[in-house]
């Protein structure tokens, strides 16, 4: 929403594309224009997906947009696609790679080879992390002239600040994430587990959407068996989770890898220390002893023994985790630097296209 006022700030029309849902009427009631389209979220059935191309081709012509910025793997294919069938600039935001990169197979390949096509077209491709753009560089699937860096989505430092944190006879763990196997909330159950079993005493939250038809969704029976066996205390899920922050003690993210976690970002601007894997994405937030902690990936009892090392800390010193994340928050990641980039390359991008066909 920050860029999309920015936007209008710039004396621009922005105009929403994307599948009908609650949202929708939300984005029109901030001044965007609505165009709905059919689009899965998941699966990879390569005719639903190219239909896809020609939905997002009609929408562009209809629209005629002056330029076009695009989120998520299939949107940055099959827009990128449809853009350069009607000539128009298109901006690509790899926001993370998504599961076909985490594990080898045909439609990891098949994947590979539509980024390769599609990445040809878009004038820019923003990347999340310079791991994510070397992948890319390496895999020869997009030229290094037209890529750059964005401190993930970046986040609103004013609005997600520190405050005095309520006193609780607990110390509360939060994760906030879609419950998907891929975010490690396998590993932060048998992380909880273990330190049952060490005598650790403590509250372990999990917040965020059920996706049991994603193929790689957490099942609802093992969500309620987590519940019903009191391993966790389930949050549901919200549009506004600052008040969950606020009150959490430490910020918990065992991720197999991402773009820049947004809930790590407002979990570091909001002054938590965190509990995060070492991997792409996930470590740029947190420096090592200084923010907060990074364990091993898919590795519970490192997740465990790190969560623990957190809960032992002095309240001094976990203090002083939470002043680093926050000032890292307000030095690399907020979302004013994210705004400025989009507004410059829109700019750059938007105007030549006006002069190109004048």
């Amino acid at each position: 929403m920050g860029l999309i006022k920015a936007i209008q700030t710039e004396g621009h029309t922005v105009i929403a594309i994307a599948p009908k849902d609650e949202y929708s009427e939300l984005l029109m009631q901030e001044g965007c224009e609505y165009f709905p389209v059919l689009m899965e979220n998941s699966g990879t059935n390569p005719f639903k997906d190219f239909s896809l191309t020609y939905q997002l081709y009609k929408a562009y012509k209809k629209c005629q947009p002056d330029v076009v910025l695009h989120y998520t793997i299939k949107p940055n294919i099959y827009g990128a696609l449809a853009a350069n069938m009607l000539k128009l600039p298109a901006i690509n935001n790899v926001s993370g790679l998504g599961t076909v990169f985490l594990k080898q197979g045909v439609t990891s390949r098949v994947a590979r080879q539509m980024y390769r096509l599609s990445f040809r077209y878009p004038k820019m491709v923003f990347f999340q992390n310079d791991e994510d753009r070397q992948l890319f560089l390496d895999l020869k699937l997009v030229k290094s002239k037209i890529t750059a860096l964005l401190p993930g989505s970046g986040v609103n430092t004013q609005k997600f600040k520190p405050t005095a944190r309520a006193n609780h006879k607990h110390f509360q763990f939060l994760v906030i994430s879609r419950l998907l196997i891929d975010k490690g909330i396998y590993e932060y159950i048998d992380a909880i587990k273990i330190l049952k079993e060490r005598g650790v005493t403590a509250t372990f939250q999990l917040l965020g959407a059920p996706d049991p038809t994603h193929t790689r969704g957490i099942p609802l029976s093992d969500l309620e068996s987590w519940q019903k066996n009191k391993l966790i205390s389930y949050l549901g899920t919200t549009d506004n989770v600052l008040p969950y922050l606020q009150e959490a003690d430490c910020v918990v993210l065992p991720s197999y890898r991402e773009g820049t976690p947004k809930t790590l970002l407002e979990a570091a601007s909001t002054g938590k220390p965190i509990v995060t894997t070492d991997v792409p994405g996930c470590r740029h937030v947190v420096k090592h002893g200084q923010n907060g902690y990074l364990c091993k990936v898919k590795d519970a009892k490192d997740l465990a023994d790190k969560m623990e090392n957190m809960l032992l800390l002095q309240d001094r010193e976990r203090a002083e985790f939470g002043k680093n994340s926050r000032e890292m928050a307000i030095e690399i990641f907020d979302e004013r630097i994210v705004i400025d980039k989009y507004v410059k390359a829109i700019a750059k991008y938007a105007n030549k296209n006006k002069y190109e066909n004048n």
